[in-house]
C-alpha cells in the first residue's frame, strides 16, 4: 500500500458516523482566533476532541503583492517584499535584489557578499526565535518566550543601525548597501554573538528535554518525506521529515560556499523534530555569522553599477551627472534588459523564489514570488487529521506559517 493510500485509508477511518456521542460537529477554527497566529479560518469535522477532516480557507488578507510590483520600479519593490514573511523581512530583501542582480548580470564584491550574508542569518535566527517560543506559549510555556523576545529586540537594535527600521527593514539596494557597516553595528553584534548563546541554551534546556513538551509534540503533526516532497515542501519543514535540502548548499548565492556550516534534520517530521531543526539551525546561524565577520573582505559595500546603483546623497547635491542617475533610478526611467530570470535563497521558512520576467520597460512584465508558508500549508488538513484539537494547534505553530507570505 502506498503512503497515500495508506493517508486516505486513515481518514476515512477517522469519519465514521459512529461516533462516541453519536454527533458530528463543525467548528471554525479562526479566522480571527488568538492560537492561529494570523487571519486563518480552517473549517473542522470535530467528534468531540478529535478531528476527522479538516479545509483551509485562503486569501482573507490577500494584497496582490505581485499586480502590485508589476506597477512600480524595480527598486521599489523592495518594500513590498518586506511584507511577506515580516518575521525575517532582510531574506526577502536580498533574495530580490540579488533576483534583479541576475537579471541584469551585476557581479558583487565579495564584502556585499559577507554583509548578506550577516544580515539575513540574523533574520534567519529572529524568525526562528519567533517561532520555538511560540511553539512553548501553546505547550502552556510562556517563560521562554518572554526571553526570547527579548534577545529579539537586540537583533532588531542591530537592524537599526543598518537601515534605520525594524520589522519591515527594506535593507540594502540593487547593488549592494546603501551604507557600510559603522562601528556601532559592529559593536552590537559582537555583543550579542557573545552573550546570546548562553541565553539561549537556557531557553533550550527549559524544553528541549522537557518530559511535558516532548509529551504534547513528539508525534503531533507528522509528515513523511515522501508527503513532504510530493506537496514541495522546502526549509525546516522539509529537513525535520529527513530530507537535507537547503538552498544555501545545493544552490549557493552570496558566498555561501565559503561558509562551513551543517544542516540539521529530523526523522519523523513531527512538531518536536521542527522545533529541534529550527534550534540546531539558529546555532548554525551563528557559526556562519562568526566566520563572516571574522572573515570580512576589504573593498567596496556596493557594486559598479551607476546605472541601477542610486548615487552618494552628497555627490547627488554637487555632481550633475549623479543627480541624472538619481533621477533616473528613482523614477524607474533606467533600461532594464529583457528576459526571464529565476532566483531563490533559503528564507526562514524555505525556498523563497522570485519568477521575474522582463520586457524592458521600467516595471516588471510579470513577478511572481515562490512563497514557502503557500505550498506547505496545503498539507495542514492531511497532518490534523485523526489529531486532537489541541495538536491542530501546535502542528500550525511548528509549520510557522505567516499569514503574509501566505495569502501574497
Amino acid at each position: 500500500m502506498s503512503e497515500l493510500e495508506l493517508q486516505n485509508k486513515k481518514a476515512a477511518a477517522f469519519v465514521s458516523t459512529e461516533t462516541i456521542d453519536g454527533e458530528i460537529a463543525t467548528l471554525n477554527l479562526g479566522p480571527t482566533h488568538p492560537a492561529t497566529h494570523g487571519i486563518f479560518q480552517n473549517i473542522l469535522q470535530v467528534d468531540g476532541e478529535r478531528i476527522l477532516s479538516a479545509e483551509q480557507t485562503v486569501g482573507y488578507i490577500h494584497r496582490a503583492f505581485e499586480k502590485l510590483a508589476e506597477r512600480r520600479p524595480y527598486n521599489q519593490i523592495a518594500p513590498i517584499t518586506d511584507r511577506l514573511n515580516y518575521c525575517s523581512s532582510p531574506i526577502n530583501n536580498m533574495g530580490w535584489h540579488m533576483t534583479v542582480e541576475k537579471l541584469i548580470g551585476a557581479e558583487m564584491p565579495k564584502r556585499v557578499d559577507y554583509m548578506r550574508v550577516i544580515v539575513m542569518e540574523l533574520a534567519r535566527i529572529a524568525d526562528h526565535l519567533v517561532c520555538n517560543s511560540v511553539i512553548g506559549v501553546d505547550t502552556g510555556a510562556l517563560t521562554g518566550f518572554t526571553y526570547m523576545f527579548q534577545e529579539r529586540e537586540k537583533i532588531y537594535d542591530i537592524y537599526e543601525e543598518i537601515c534605520g527600521a525594524r520589522l519591515t527593514t527594506n535593507v540594502g539596494r540593487i547593488g549592494g548597501f546603501d551604507r557600510d557597516f559603522n562601528k556601532e553595528f559592529i559593536t552590537k553584534l559582537r555583543a550579542f554573538l557573545k552573550e546570546f548563546p548562553k541565553k539561549f541554551d537556557e531557553f533550550g534546556a527549559l524544553l528541549e528535554r522537557n518530559r511535558i513538551f516532548m509529551d504534547r509534540t513528539i508525534g503531533a503533526g507528522p509528515i513523511s518525506a515522501e508527503r513532504a516532497l510530493s506537496y514541495s515542501f522546502a526549509g525546516p519543514n522539509l529537513r525535520a521529515a529527513g530530507v537535507d535540502y537547503d538552498v544555501r548548499v545545493m544552490k549557493p548565492y552570496s558566498s555561501y560556499q565559503d561558509f562551513d556550516f551543517n544542516i540539521p534534520v529530523g526523522n519523523d517530521g513531527d512538531t518536536y523534530d521542527r522545533f529541534m531543526v529550527r534550534q540546531q539551525e539558529i546555532r548554525e546561524s551563528l557559526k556562519i555569522i562568526h566566520q563572516a565577520l571574522e572573515n570580512m573582505p576589504q573593498g567596496d559595500y556596493h557594486a559598479d553599477i551607476p546605472s541601477f546603483y542610486l548615487p552618494p546623497k552628497e555627490e547627488v547635491y554637487s555632481s550633475m551627472e549623479a543627480l541624472i542617475y538619481h533621477f533616473k533610478i528613482v523614477m524607474g526611467e533606467t533600461p532594464i534588459p529583457q528576459g526571464e530570470v529565476y532566483h531563490s535563497v533559503e528564507g526562514g521558512n524555505g525556498e523563497l523564489g522570485y519568477y521575474l520576467v522582463s520586457d524592458g520597460g521600467r516595471t516588471p512584465y510579470r513577478l511572481h514570488f515562490r512563497r514557502p508558508c503557500f505550498i506547505y500549508y496545503q498539507a495542514y488538513p492531511e497532518m490534523i487529521t485523526g489529531s486532537l484539537l489541541s495538536d491542530a494547534i501546535l502542528t500550525m505553530s511548528s509549520m510557522n506559517v505567516i499569514a503574509g507570505e501566505l495569502d501574497a
